[in-house]
């Protein structure tokens, strides 16, 4: 007679008892780490990578709230006062607004060297119109469109010449310089008094109700509306495709060359916005101000979070770069640091910015 096979499945050998205690002992959540077949648990790494995100996006505001604390600790009696953060912001306005077309350059994988001439520039213009008694509206107008049509000049450049961007805002640098010497002839064009002059002055007592200086509420307009645009529009889509890959964007059927000047005259406009809010914080117009403003703009847009190699970059950390900045310079003003070393120090700061856009690069990968 044979023996009739069991098909049921309740273990009945001693192997497949002692396998169900195992598991019993060891449930699979204290498994996960001690897998011998050579696989990981993939959650650990979602989570660091999670992390690395927040940390991202955290790490502007976090590095912000450092140097507030280092100038604070040093300088409590005179950096942590109502007047000095009016100050940081005003100072903070004109990098700023020049930083939010610094951001669509560099999303887009290009650069502006020629920021800080352009903004010299502007404030030449709306004084000299100033003079020749045009109204303040449409002297504050040319002013931007004179940064416009720099940014327009430069995008020709860039698209037509097929020229790059580095090399074409380079000689920019010099030559809107020179222009802004030759029609001021060489020295500062002193205008009338007029309201442009209060965009970008420390309230008066009777003015506290606006809480900001009008100046430092359209730098938080023009954010977002650049903001708003880079996120929410087809154009702002156009230029994180253009910076990740141009070849790509190219042949998904992305004007590349409009997209480019339109790039460049917005950053133009939005520089001559800064030059009028410089006008007002000089007085005067001045062919040698804003030294150095583009290195502060890429800068703080790097700072910010944006990469050089483009496709990457907000509005918020860009501002939020701005503002370390400023404060730095500011803190280093209260410390009664010289020109020379605040100058080592912004170039220590670039250094950094740079570096730091390479690592976030190679981590990236």
């Amino acid at each position: 007679m044979s023996t009739p096979l069991n098909t049921g499945s309740t273990p009945d050998t001693a192997g497949e008892r002692q396998s169900e205690q195992a598991r019993a002992a060891n449930p699979p959540s204290t498994r996960q780490g001690n897998l011998q077949d050579g696989s990981t648990d993939a959650r650990p790494a979602r989570s660091g990578r999670a992390m690395s995100s927040l940390l991202g996006r955290l790490g502007p505001v976090m590095g912000l709230v450092l140097v507030f604390i280092f100038f604070g600790v040093l300088r409590p009696g005179t950096f942590l006062t109502g007047e000095n953060m009016e100050l940081i912001l005003l100072q903070t306005a004109v990098v700023g607004i020049a930083a939010l077309g610094m951001t669509l350059i560099i999303v887009s994988a290009g650069i502006d060297l020629s920021v800080g001439s352009n903004i010299a520039l502007c404030t030449v213009v709306v004084a000299l119109l100033l003079t020749r008694h045009v109204p303040p509206l449409l002297a504050g107008l040319g002013g931007v469109l004179t940064g416009a049509a720099c940014g327009l000049l430069i995008s020709g450049l860039v698209t037509g010449l097929r020229l790059t961007p580095f090399i074409v805002t380079l000689g920019m640098w010099g030559a809107l310089r020179g222009v802004a010497e030759g029609i001021a002839g060489n020295t500062t064009v002193v205008a009338p008094t007029t309201w442009l002059n209060t965009l970008l002055t420390v309230l008066a007592p009777n003015q506290r109700w606006m809480l900001l200086p009008p100046g430092v509420w359209l730098m938080i307009a023009l954010a977002v509306l650049v903001a708003g645009a880079l996120r929410y529009t087809r154009v702002g889509r156009h230029i994180f495709a253009i910076g990740s890959n141009e070849q790509t964007a190219r042949l998904c059927g992305i004007a590349v060359e409009p997209t480019k000047v339109l790039i460049y005259t917005v950053a133009g406009a939005l520089v001559g916005v800064a030059g009028v809010l410089q006008f007002s914080y000089l007085t005067v117009g001045d062919p040698t101000t804003a030294v150095g403003y583009e290195l502060n703009a890429i800068a703080a847009v790097v700072i910010g979070g944006a990469s050089l190699s483009g496709g990457k970059g907000t509005v918020f950390g860009s501002l939020v770069g701005a503002m370390i900045m400023t404060t730095i310079s500011n803190g280093s003003t209260k410390l009664d640091l010289a020109n020379w070393v605040q100058n080592i120090v912004t170039g220590a700061i670039i250094i950094f910015a740079v570096a730091l856009d390479q690592w976030r690069g190679r981590r990236a990968q």
